[in-house]
């Protein structure tokens, strides 16, 4: 006969039921459903009374849905764990990806208006009705070329005014925005077959060598305004390069030295030439006559047959966190979506903005006072956990609480309020929740090394040390070589047990400091921990690399009580 089952491994079974239709959701893509799925299962567990640092299955069951949940904030398009990819899901399409490659034939009856129209418009970029312009210009004119055209024309109001600055003030030709209208059509997140990627579709090595940073934090190739000016700088070193405005846009599409192997192979230096004798790949000899055909049609729409209403200029407040904050509790300080800030700071990849104390975060128009306000009622090594929420009707403390997992007696301290006290609608709450929620911080990422990577470049994009990384991939040794998988928890630490392992490499650290040739004696001095929230049992004695019934054995006191943040535990360490 079987003995009973206890309570805690019929909630178990039960949590895990749940959980697992929550993973089966998450591989169908039901995001949604999984996230409702995963957000029961943990609610259970942390609603049920059972002390989850005490007993180790409960306690392993809520790091895999916390775990999951995490990952499924990322699978979802919040951010990817590659740091050199986008870090997106589902990135709208380049248009210069669905244009470039058409051979289309040329109405020749388009000429005689289309040169007359040319000369009426100001323009500081060279203008020439050539067969491949005429081309795209009556594509542009069809149904499905106008969609492409005021897509963009639509976008552009957001942005026109900052790339104008940009480009006068690095002394170029205003008619340059076109390059980015045939890019991206102005959208940010915009990916090319090529991975080229945002406003003016930069490739990883182009990027870098212009200044655009790209971490696990942040891809700045899809920051309008740094992208805008690395743009700038590479068109005027082309520029200055070809000395023509035609080589340079065709060197910005293919590269600068496809297009000196051109020139050198063929004797000719000019671009139709080079594009009548196919020196060129197709998409490059494509490329000039689109930002050509676009900039005729976007400076004057309605002759064109487009009647397009531009939005309105991104006007927003900068602020310097200093310190690294949820976007989500950035939005709840302001009363704004969150999705509203991830669009204004495209270039981040995860719902954190990264640890640099110079990161500017982008608000919406007026916001800036009131996010300093709201944002000093939480202590800033908080702003990854912590929460602000504005009370709804009918909510008290215990349903609030519920809807955080926490409980109802932490929010009443994080807010000076009774542990009774009613709620009124619209009241302003601090959460004060245990644990970062879909942040990315602390979780496992698998980095494969590439060629030419250092052990310094890849501990700067995850915000670690080196000497994390070499602790983290002792196996490794000192050596780095491409195709190497590494283990990297961004931030410094696993997420689920940071205190302890924290300790965990202090104690290593001094074992190293002191190791010598003879065995070191065991200390007279007994070892204690200072217990942190969010630590169990479990991951300390995992940290100090014993079992969690010894620490029970050499700590009395948690026969009658669960362990509790402050609490010195002894450790029995082995010798």
């Amino acid at each position: 006969m079987q003995p009973p089952r206890s309570g805690a491994g019929v909630l178990a079974e039960a949590v895990e039921a749940v959980f697992l239709k929550g993973q089966r959701d998450a591989a169908a893509g039901r995001w949604d459903t999984a996230r409702r799925e995963y957000d029961r299962s943990a609610a259970w567990l942390a609603n049920s009374g059972y002390d989850l640092h005490a007993d180790i299955r409960l306690e392993e069951l809520y790091g895999r849905i916390v775990a999951a949940r995490e990952a499924l904030e990322l699978a979802a398009g919040v951010a990817g764990n590659e740091p050199n990819e986008s870090g997106i899901g589902g990135a709208p399409e380049a248009p210069i990806d669905e244009i470039a490659d058409l051979t289309l034939p040329a109405d020749p009856l388009l000429k005689e208006s289309a040169e007359r129209e040319m000369a009426a418009l100001q323009h500081d970029l060279p203008l020439t009705a050539t067969d491949p312009v005429l081309s795209y210009l009556n594509f542009f004119e069809t149904p499905r070329g106008r969609a492409i055209v005021g897509r963009g024309l639509r976008r552009a109001g957001r942005y026109r005014g900052m790339i104008a600055r940009v480009l006068r003030e690095e002394g170029l030709p205003q008619d340059l925005i076109y390059v980015a209208q045939a890019e991206s059509a102005f959208e940010p997140l915009a990916l090319s077959r090529a991975r080229a990627l945002g406003i003016w579709q930069f490739v990883a090595s182009s990027g870098a060598k212009y200044g655009l940073d790209h971490t696990w934090w942040v891809d700045e190739r899809r920051d309008p305004e740094k992208s805008t000016r690395a743009a700038a700088r590479y068109l005027r070193d082309l520029y200055g390069m070809f000395g023509d405005w035609y080589l340079a846009l065709a060197a910005y599409n293919t590269g600068e030295g496809n297009v000196m192997k051109a020139v050198e192979r063929t004797g000719y230096a000019d671009f139709w030439e080079l594009h009548r004798r196919n020196a060129l790949p197709r998409q490059t000899r494509n490329y000039v006559p689109i930002i050509l055909a676009l900039a005729m049609i976007a400076k004057d729409p309605a002759k064109h047959g487009i009647d397009v209403q531009e939005d309105e200029p991104l006007e927003c407040d900068a602020v310097e966190p200093g310190h690294p904050i949820d976007l989500r509790l950035a939005a709840e300080a302001i009363d704004a979506d969150v999705e509203l800030l991830k669009a204004l700071n495209p270039e981040l990849l995860r719902l954190v903005t990264p640890g640099d104390s110079d990161f500017v975060l982008l608000l919406p128009k007026g916001t800036a006072e009131q996010f300093s306000a709201e944002i000093a009622a939480i202590p800033p090594e908080k702003w990854l956990v912590w929460r602000r929420y504005r009370v709804r009707q009918g909510e008290t403390l215990a349903s609030v609480a519920r809807r955080f997992v926490v409980t109802p007696a932490a929010i009443a301290q994080a807010n000076g309020i009774e542990s009774g006290a009613a709620l009124e609608e619209g009241q302003r709450l601090t959460i004060p929740a245990d644990r970062p929620a879909a942040t990315g911080l602390g979780v496992l990422v698998r980095y494969r090394v590439r060629r030419g990577d250092t052990v310094e470049r890849i501990a700067r994009q995850f915000a670690v040390t080196p000497a994390d990384i070499a602790r983290w991939n002792s196996s490794h040794g000192s050596s780095l070589l491409a195709g190497t998988t590494l283990k990297i928890y961004p931030g410094g630490h696993p997420l689920a047990h940071s205190s302890a392992q924290k300790v965990s490499n202090t104690l290593e650290t001094k074992r190293l400091a002191n190791n010598s040739a003879q065995p070191a004696k065991a200390s007279s001095e007994p070892v204690t921990h200072p217990v942190q929230a969010g630590e169990s049992l479990w991951s300390v004695a995992r940290a100090y690399g014993v079992t969690v019934e010894s620490l029970r054995r050499a700590n009395p006191f948690l026969a009658t009580r669960p362990l509790r943040a402050g609490d010195v535990l002894k450790i029995p360490l082995p010798g």
